[in-house]
């Protein structure tokens, strides 16, 4: 995925995705939804043997019922790839250099934006509750010194080795006798 480029000297620390526990959970609803037709037709076929003659005008013909079934599905599987789509395609990339933040909105919608390491001021984490303790993901804030005050990304895996990760990097940066950093940037 080409969204940026990088400058001469510039390399790819790490690429910051969400936890995968919390795709499985966003996918889970449509796991389970799937079942919902089999589970339909189960029932009314319940209600046609205790019916009789009378509940089996409750059944669609067998046409119609897999053209309804199969356009229910189809719309589940958009549902779940849109779903998939967003987690694969928001991330955030960090290099020696800058931050990389990379937001997918929907199939064809896309905001990235980057800010300088040298700007950043703080790095905080924020875990809350207990299946985020756990399994170990929670929210990630970096603010900078700029028009953009904050730069945020939730769920992130390990946030607090990534905060590490950060803040060694900005470390680094001021450390060395770098063009941008005699400048007073």
């Amino acid at each position: 995925m080409e969204e940026f480029d990088l400058q001469p000297g510039e390399h790819i620390i790490i690429a910051v995705r969400q936890h995968p526990f919390v795709l499985a959970m966003r996918l889970l609803p449509f796991l389970l939804l799937a079942f919902v037709p089999d589970l339909l037709h189960a029932f009314l076929s319940f209600v046609g043997s205790m019916g009789g003659a009378q509940a089996s005008g409750l059944s669609l013909s067998a046409g119609l019922t897999r053209f309804l079934t199969g356009l229910y599905w189809l719309i589940l599987w958009i549902g779940a790839f849109t779903t998939l789509t967003k987690f694969a395609l928001t991330q955030w990339i960090i290099t020696n250099v800058r931050i990389v933040d990379i937001k997918q909105y929907g199939f064809f919608s896309r905001e990235v934006s980057s800010f300088l390491l040298l700007r950043v001021q703080d790095v905080t984490t924020e875990i809350y509750g207990l299946l985020p303790t756990l399994i170990g993901y929670g929210r990630l804030n970096v603010e900078t010194a700029g028009n953009l005050e904050k730069f945020s990304m939730s769920t992130v895996a390990h946030p607090q080795r990534i905060r590490d990760i950060i803040m060694d990097q900005v470390a680094e940066l001021h450390a060395s006798d770098t063009p941008a950093n005699s400048d007073g940037l």
